[in-house]
């Protein structure tokens, strides 16, 4: 009996050890804030709010900006967890730049890792461009919003509006020198070593963390949003618009082929879509429309090429001015855009000339298909007394043109009149 107990008292032991342990939840963003990478980091929220809830929830963050409105999704979901939230701009050599900075500062614990950098958040317009009153509206309200996330975590308000109205960028040192994060640390558990006995204020009022011998868990994206997350790319945006223009100019050339049509409109649905997140200059847009314009209207002018070479030029200008901000992540490759570029101008000639060849040839069915069609003598044939040669597999009376044509006579169709017809020798 006694044994029992023992085994009943460590084992309850051990299960009162394993519940209380504290829990760390940690996701990684390595990509520009929109509304997928939002949909992943409000589920890593929720998760780490789901009862049991995670004692803390660690952001590992390297990002060159984003949506605002994504963003703000973000910040909304920080500041309404009952769980801490520590956004970490790591590993070394990341970013919090333009939303990222702006996260940074939202969260309840503020970290970054050495050779990292935070700022560079000055809004820019989704259609590429404003004018200065719009510009200045914009400026104001993302410049009093970061002030107000700095305030409200007692961090420095002034430094944080510069990254808005001047672009500023500061390093990790200076970001904690001058109170725009809490620490630094080399890495996670690092991080969560500087954390121990830390006091966060949340909407659930105050904690301490308590993480020695915490359990880490990661969550990665799941195979839809890993999917769609590929998708939201300026570059990818741009082969997918072009792919189903492709596949529709394909579907024209060769009607009933239905493969080529299909594959093409989920193209275009695919690039709308990725169109739809991105900072889209519609004027790279009215040329990409433009370049499809000319490659359709080279079938069916004789232009002898110069529409296609309009049409190239027009989709690798419009596909570079397709995303006009200052970010560099943003922009679209001349390597990816210039081959697709060739190739769909290539495409364009191969079909026109296949048009131009088919439209030049005769046309041959009826009585006109029988001109000049050639077959062999089965009787004698003369022009008053007609004989009998083979044709299509049909037996027809035939006359000659000119003298006698004797029987095995290699013959050559030169006239029609009702059922005969009039042959000469080849």
């Amino acid at each position: 009996m006694l044994l029992v107990a023992a085994g009943v008292a460590l084992l309850v032991a051990g299960q009162v050890t394993a519940g209380g342990a504290s829990k760390v939840l940690v996701i990684s963003i390595n990509d520009p804030i929109h509304p997928i990478t939002t949909e992943f980091i409000l589920e890593a929220i929720d998760k780490a709010n789901e009862a049991p809830a995670a004692d803390l929830l660690v952001i590992e963050m390297d990002t060159p900006g984003g949506l605002m409105d994504s963003m703000k999704e973000i910040i909304k979901g920080i500041q309404a967890s009952q769980t801490p939230v520590a956004v970490f701009v790591s590993p070394s050599g990341s970013r919090a730049a333009s939303a990222g900075a702006f996260i940074t500062v939202a969260a309840h614990i503020a970290a970054m890792t050495p050779g990292s950098n935070i700022g560079s958040a000055s809004p820019v317009s989704m259609d590429g461009e404003m004018d200065r009153t719009m510009k200045r509206k914009v400026t104001n309200d993302a410049s009093a919003y970061i002030r107000s996330l700095a305030e409200a975590h007692g961090r420095n308000a002034d430094l944080a509006e510069l990254f808005v109205t001047k672009a500023h960028n500061i390093t990790e040192n200076e970001a904690l020198e001058k109170n725009i994060i809490d620490l630094v640390a080399r890495d996670l558990n690092n991080l969560l070593d500087k954390l121990e006995g830390w006091k966060v204020k949340t909407i659930a009022g105050e904690k301490t963390l308590s993480l020695k011998n915490a359990v880490v868990e990661r969550r990665e994206m799941n195979l839809r949003q890993r999917i769609f997350n590929v998708l939201v790319h300026p570059g990818v945006a741009a082969i997918f618009m072009s792919l189903g223009m492709l596949g529709l100019m394909i579907e024209m050339y060769s009607p009933g082929a239905v493969l080529p049509g299909v594959v093409g409109a989920i193209c275009l649905v695919l690039g709308l879509y990725s169109m739809q997140l991105l900072p889209i200059n519609f004027a790279g847009v009215a040329l990409i429309i433009l370049a499809f314009v000319f490659f359709f209207a080279e079938l069916f002018v004789p232009s002898f090429g110069a529409l296609t070479l309009g049409g190239v030029v027009a989709l690798i200008v419009g596909a570079m001015m397709l995303v006009d901000t200052e970010d560099e992540y943003m922009n679209v490759s001349l390597s990816v855009v210039a081959p697709m570029a060739v190739m769909m101008g290539g495409f364009s000639l191969f079909m026109a000339r296949s048009m131009v060849k088919m439209r030049s040839q005769a046309s041959r069915s009826g009585q006109e298909e029988l001109m000049g069609s050639l077959s062999v003598a089965d009787t004698d044939i003369s022009p008053d007394v007609a004989g009998k040669i083979m044709l299509f597999g049909e037996i027809w009376d035939a006359r000659s043109d000119d003298g006698l044509i004797e029987k095995g006579t290699p013959v050559v169709v030169v006239r029609h009149q009702g059922l005969t017809l009039t042959v000469r020798p080849r």
